[in-house]
């Protein structure tokens, strides 16, 4: 018997509905794209299209008309149906679907707006269970957002985590200054040589050569006349200073009106977007730990980033774009929000686990492979010039000695850096494992909340008697590795951490 007729009129239109009629609008406004497109390859062209570019985008009118045709279609066809057991979905126009997923096995609900949906006023709300691929839930693209977050309201308090109808409290809310450490972050580059790549390929495909555009032109006759060490100057502050823009840019969009608050007794909730906004969900209870990652550049400018380490956020990929607790941030502040965050009120002691102090160091014999492992990268990129040099160019040689030696240097102290953030702990209900050569990492788990052991042994790692231990769990990426630990070492933490798991399988 559906539990609708005890329910006040608002709550009935949430959990019984249809998508908004303004999804229409939002799939006619899909072919907008290509008209784009068709225009600013008429510019580029100056005006004068070849049969190419028509084809080209021509065939992304089609494609863009087809896909808003099946959006109408999905508006029209998908029903749902919220009752006290279940969350019922309908949809399809031939090939009918129907799926329900018990309120029990809910384990995240997230709203996401991209920009076209925010102009219209709609919101996508998406029902995770946990699971991976197409068990891992269902999306309803196309609700408004009074009724997405009402929808979601009476999710969670079906799940009975609305114990308090009043948010517990705000943990962290954006702060401006943090945007200084946005250019920190090496993406930037990468995602301008990436683009760069994109509209070359692009460019060719249409039959326009990047070389003879106007633009192109300009720059070589401009600068075609300087002496090449210039040259490759001015095109790597070019680089850096495009890799700083797209980095600060990537920072406002995704992380403005950014907050971490406790929405709900038992919920955490991260809310954060400009264009494209994001609300994400993270159950206490499948909370296990938290992660704190500190990049070079970030670590030199006293910063980090803070990841949930929690089960419910879908596969890994999904995962990764949705347990950042925090942008880019102080490293203190990471700290506090860390100890506010971490569930079962872990105490100061602790919490210290996250600033790696009194975590056991590892045995010599680690640092001795990585500064091995440091050599034969050195020695195998210079083999390089040094190989071509003695086939075609004496000069090459030289090239290849010094680039081989500066990179000795540079890899051998990293491999020292990294060996000094190696280390490992158990300190009440934790364990803490760091690790990390160009990013430290130290990760802080629920002991509770480790369910194995993976040990894995190279030849090398037997030679010097060293292992990797992994704990396992359901959260995060599943597996967090104490790694080059001593044999003793690392059995000795595996009982410390977890008793018991390991007897069966040790030979006394």
């Amino acid at each position: 018997m559906s539990s609708h007729g005890v329910l006040p009129r608002t709550a009935r239109a949430a959990s019984d509905g249809r998508l908004s009629g303004r999804l229409v609008l939002v799939n006619l406004a899909v072919p907008a794209g290509p008209v784009v497109l068709f225009l600013a390859g008429l510019l580029v062209t100056g005006g004068e299209p070849n049969l190419q570019v028509l084809i080209t985008l021509g065939a992304l009118l089609l494609a863009c008309l087809i896909v808003g045709g099946i959006g109408l279609t999905r508006r029209l066809t998908t029903r749902y149906r919220l009752t006290a057991e279940r969350f019922e979905l309908r949809s399809g126009l031939f090939l009918r679907s129907r799926r329900a997923i018990p309120i029990s096995r809910i384990r995240a609900v997230d709203l996401t707006a991209n920009p076209l949906h925010r102009i219209f006023g709609l919101t996508t709300l998406r029902i995770d269970t946990g699971g991976q691929g197409g068990s891992a839930g269902l999306t309803l693209d196309g609700l408004t957002r009074a009724d997405a977050a009402d929808l979601r309201r009476l999710i969670i308090e079906r799940r009975g985590h609305a114990r308090s109808a009043v948010d517990d409290g705000l943990v962290s809310e954006l702060d401006r200054s943090w945007i200084q450490y946005a250019p920190l972050t090496v993406w930037g580059v990468g995602s301008v040589l990436a683009a760069a790549g994109s509209v070359y390929r692009t460019l060719r495909e249409m039959k326009i050569d990047p070389l003879e555009l106007g633009v192109v032109r300009d720059l070589v006759s401009r600068f075609g006349s300087v002496p090449l060490w210039y040259g490759l100057l001015l095109a790597v502050l070019a680089v850096a200073a495009l890799g700083v823009a797209c980095s600060t840019a990537a920072f406002i969009e995704g992380w403005s009106g950014y907050e971490l608050r406790r929405a709900e007794a038992g919920v955490l909730r991260i809310r954060r977007g400009l264009l494209a906004t994001r609300s994400v969900t993270i159950e206490e209870d499948r909370l296990r730990g938290v992660e704190l990652i500190e990049p070079i550049p970030l670590r030199w400018a006293k910063g980090a980033r803070l990841n949930a380490v929690a089960g419910g956020l879908g596969d890994r990929d999904e995962n990764r774009r949705r347990r950042a607790l925090t942008p880019p941030v102080p490293r203190d502040e990471a700290l506090r929000i860390a100890a506010e965050v971490l569930p079962a009120a872990a105490s100061p002691a602790e919490r210290e686990l996250l600033t790696r102090d009194g975590l056991a160091p590892h045995p010599r014999a680690a640092l001795r492979r990585r500064i091995n492992q440091a050599l034969m990268a050195a020695a195998a990129i210079a083999a390089v010039p040094v190989g071509l040099g003695l086939w075609l160019d004496p000069a090459l040689v030289t090239i290849g000695w010094i680039t081989g030696l500066a990179l000795a240097v540079a890899l051998v102290a990293l491999a020292y850096d990294a060996y000094r953030t190696l280390g490992h702990g158990v300190r009440g209900r934790y364990l803490a494992i760091a690790c990390g050569a160009f990013a430290r990492r130290t990760v802080v788990l629920r002991r509770e909340g480790i369910i194995g052991w993976n040990i894995t042994r190279s030849p090398f790692q037997r030679r010097a008697g060293l292992l990797t231990i992994g704990a396992t769990t359901s959260a995060g990426d599943g597996v967090y590795k104490v790694r080059d630990v001593s044999v003793a070492g690392g059995l000795a933490l595996a009982e410390a951490a977890v008793p018991g798991v390991l007897a069966p399988f040790i030979e006394r």
